[in-house]
């Protein structure tokens, strides 16, 4: 093996969502000129909808990034895509339980199929485990009903690097995690991963999205924090053979694309310089029993919300059986043709919401409540492995 190889590493969400992105075709071409740069090794890409915008960004950087995988999901696909100069010899996609709600069409998370992606790359004699993610959106601070469902795709995604990562010599983690250095989905990661930021301390303020010299974010919002939230990231593991340095940390792309007046994301791309030197190297073992204890009481609020839900589910179900009866019987009686129809509407839209709410207090229930559980007893089982340890220690 090599003695000493750096590697520039590249994760951007390209906010690729067709018919919706402001500029989104002039911005891919943009994103795939920067790709084909020659300045990146290895690149990770969120937001890649379409799959046309991925062939283009794949063609474009051929020369330089020969080898990439797109990971298909759902119903619009992943949205997560991998480019590398070294070969790819093994891929694998993990989807998660938990990803929004099926009625959230406006949000859109669900019909993404989302997870998190690996590909195995060989770089010279190393075995490198590169992931790709994006974490479900935070949508609302203040009330964010989603908070459970990013804590179980945070302890998910640890877990899924954790149990594929044997004989890997290094790991390397890119992606918008749409979570904040402070927040509990980000400290499960790391903890429970054992992974790195490569971010220094001394850039840790700077954000990624949201961020005042982004053409796309609001006045409002820029005036009210202009370093924006630095929720995309990269993160490292060395091994024990294999000792991983962060040498370089920027923001690659320049604020706006060349000759145009928008950037290249709502997001900011985010670049790192990796290390790989032969060396022992034993990872720090950070204690996450702290952060799994509040992700199981989010968890445990999260089923009990479930349960409150099923219930008024049920009984919205059972109020409108009640009109829909009484509509039905008024369109037995004989009356006018415009009443007919008009009750006939009635009977039709009773009926959907209906069969929604059903849907909602039986299936979709049933599916939030046991991908709740599941992620509790895996934290369980994961804390009282923790315990044992200690106590061993």
């Amino acid at each position: 093996m090599a003695n000493e190889i750096s590697v520039n590493v590249l994760t951007l969400n390209c906010w690729g969502i067709p018919y919706v992105s402001r500029d989104r075709c002039t911005r891919i071409t943009a994103i795939a000129e920067k790709c084909a740069s020659r300045e990146y090794d290895i690149v990770c890409l969120q937001e890649v909808w379409s799959v046309e915008d991925f062939k283009l960004i794949k063609t474009k950087a051929q020369e330089v990034l020969p080898y990439s995988h797109y990971f298909y999901s759902g119903v619009f696909g992943s949205g997560v895509c991998i480019l590398s100069r070294y070969p790819i010899y093994d891929v694998m996609f993990h989807k998660w339980p938990l990803n929004g709600y099926v009625h959230k069409v406006h949000h859109g998370d669900w019909f993404g199929g989302k997870g998190v992606g690996l590909c195995k790359i060989k770089i010279h004699n190393m075995n490198v485990n590169v992931y790709v993610t994006h974490l479900h959106a935070e949508y609302n601070r203040e009330n964010d009903e989603y908070m459970a469902h990013r804590v179980l795709q945070a302890f998910d995604t640890a877990q899924f690097v954790r149990m594929t990562s044997g004989g890997a010599d290094a790991i390397v983690l890119g992606g918008d995690l749409n979570t904040e250095p402070s927040d509990l989905a980000y400290k499960i990661i790391r903890g429970v991963a054992g992974l790195a930021d490569t971010c220094p301390n001394s850039a840790s303020h700077i954000g990624t999205n949201e961020c005042a010299n982004n053409s796309y974010t609001s006045s409002k919002v820029a005036r009210t924090n202009p370093d924006g939230k630095r929720i995309d990231h990269i993160m490292y593991l060395g091994s024990k053979t294999v000792k991983v340095e962060v040498t370089n940390f920027q923001h690659p792309l320049p604020n706006r694309v060349p000759y145009k007046n928008f950037s290249y994301s709502d997001h900011e791309a985010i670049m790192a310089t990796l290390k790989f030197t032969n060396d022992k190297h034993v990872p720090d073992d950070p204690d996450v029993t702290d952060s799994l204890k509040e992700a199981m009481k989010i968890c445990e609020n999260g089923l009990k919300n479930v349960h409150r839900q099923r219930f008024w589910y049920a009984v919205s179900a059972c109020i409108l059986i009640i009109p829909l009866i009484w509509s039905v019987w008024l369109n037995c009686m004989n009356m006018s043709l415009a009443v007919d129809i008009g009750l006939n509407i009635v009977c039709i839209f009773l009926t959907a919401i209906l069969c929604y709410t059903l849907f909602m207090s039986s299936i979709w229930n049933s599916v939030e409540k046991n991908a709740l559980k599941a992620g509790c007893s895996a934290i369980e089982i994961y804390m009282t492995q923790l315990s044992n340890d200690s106590r061993q220690n």
